[in-house]
């Protein structure tokens, strides 16, 4: 297997460099998972942070909303602007990643995603909203750019055999944070509120010296693999017939190759097609089963999707393994257009168990997509940038966190304005849906081998590591 690391400099490396993270002997590569689900654990917070909503609508009124309390859409944009600065930052620092190393970089994450929290808690008590687009909106999301990004491309050098599985392990967390942060959360605010607060701004200091340490942990704990590491008894497959590449493509020559502008595409329209409905699930199908489905009923069905983006991401990812990355999107582009065709006559005939089921499908594979990607990068343009690679590829999520919401939203209050009946309002957007998974269908069906003219020599190659 071709190295991505180096060897260490002459002299003591510092602590925080890429070389003082080289294992050494007899390390165990299991103890890596852990060490990035530190990480994506924390970072998936981000999935929760709906629970303040309310809660910061009322912090000068507490009870109730006061006058010069802020709007649930001035307070939208500090998500919003999270999931930009999340892009953002895993494009634009995609480069520095790969020299400085997963422990300075997952460090620098801990430093921004904790005191992203404690600009927050200042804005809340001085009743600043430009404080917290500050704190959660920019700092926060770098926090979220950079804690995403490189815990992924440590696991995929490790596990060359198993690429899928450990990048699956990894962004199973980042989709299950949510799951540990809203319960958390709302416990914590109930503790802290009394009759002068809401307990938000006691919440934001308590979760962000808490996930600073916690990230912080899996800062220190991370290893990169020794100079031609490999798993013990593995040998790297023959790939002469597969679209597996044992050579690597530098993360600036990569954006000159129509496969990473193929697979942008694919990613945007995977998660195009699920984010939106993920957004409107509760209303949705409630709307679909008027006077059948209880809200109580239709957030059972939310967290039951929650928990299919979370499985899906390692099932799928670990599918991918045994039947190729390509094949997995396959998959995901043609059973996905069904199930959304589908998904209309289920609600027509009243058969809710079906559209449950299709649903949870369809998030599985939205949840899937994530972490199927960063292997797919991998077996295309090799592991020594695929980090940087992976960060500039995830403007297809930013890009998608507009599209696939305006779609379902807009297209649902059309129909609406138009005289169509709530429960088939949704009909032509997941029509619209299918199609784009199609186009999906048809990006995939185009990616081939990246051409030997992009491939870095050995030269290259220990020059820019």
């Amino acid at each position: 297997m071709s190295s991505s690391i180096t060897e260490p400099s002459a002299g003591s490396p510092s602590f925080f460099s890429k070389q003082a993270t080289i294992a050494g002997p007899g390390f165990s590569r299991w103890m890596v998972p852990p060490a990035a689900l530190a990480v994506h654990l924390c970072i998936g917070q981000a999935y929760a942070f709906s629970v303040f909503n309310g809660p910061l609508t009322k912090v000068i009124g507490i009870t109730q909303s006061a006058p010069d309390d802020w709007s649930l859409t001035t307070l939208g944009w500090i998500f919003s602007l999270a999931i930009v600065f999340l892009g953002l930052s895993a494009a634009f620092a995609g480069k520095w990643l790969e020299h400085a190393g997963p422990r300075r970089t997952m460090f620098t994450a801990a430093c921004c995603f904790g005191g992203g929290f404690l600009v927050s808690a200042v804005g809340v008590w001085l009743h600043q909203i430009v404080l917290l687009y500050l704190g959660y909106g920019v700092i926060g999301g770098i926090g979220l750019g950079l804690g995403y990004v490189s815990p992924v491309s440590t696991l995929i050098r490790w596990f060359p055999d198993r690429r899928g599985m450990a990048t699956g392990m990894a962004i199973m967390g980042f989709g299950g944070g949510a799951m540990i942060a809203a319960p958390l959360s709302v416990a914590l605010m109930s503790h802290f509120k009394s009759a002068t607060s809401v307990g938000v701004a006691q919440t934001f200091v308590v979760l962000g010296i808490a996930y600073f340490i916690s990230m912080s942990i899996g800062a220190l704990a991370i290893r990169v693999p020794a100079p031609d590491w490999k798993p013990a008894g593995w040998t790297p497959p023959d790939t002469s017939h597969k679209m597996i590449t044992r050579n690597h493509v530098h993360i600036d020559e990569a954006l000159k190759t129509r496969q990473f502008y193929l697979i942008w595409l694919v990613l945007f329209l995977n998660v195009t097609a699920g984010i939106g409905i993920l957004g409107q699930a509760s209303v949705m199908i409630q709307e679909s089963f008027k006077n059948t489905v209880t809200p109580a009923a239709a957030a059972g069905f939310v967290g039951l999707l929650s928990l299919f983006n979370m499985g899906g991401r390692f099932v799928w990812a670990s599918a991918s393994d045994w039947v190729g990355r390509k094949n997995i999107y396959f998959v995901f582009f043609v059973l996905g257009a069904v199930l959304y065709y589908l998904v209309p006559s289920f609600a027509a005939a009243g058969n809710i168990a079906l559209f449950v089921l299709a649903y949870c499908v369809i998030l599985s594979m939205y949840g899937g997509g994530f972490s199927t990607v960063p292997a797919y990068l991998a077996d295309m343009f090799g592991t020594a940038f695929v980090g940087g690679i992976h960060g500039r590829l995830l403007t297809a999520w930013s890009a998608a966190g507009v599209a696939g919401p305006v779609l379902v939203n807009y297209i649902r209050a059309y129909e609406v304005a138009h005289g169509v009946a709530k429960a088939d309002a949704y009909t032509m957007t997941v029509h619209i849906m299918a199609v784009l998974l199609v186009i999906g269908f048809i990006c995939n069906l185009l990616v081939t081998r990246v051409d030997e003219k992009h491939h870095m020599t050995e030269a290259q190659l220990a020059k820019e590591l």
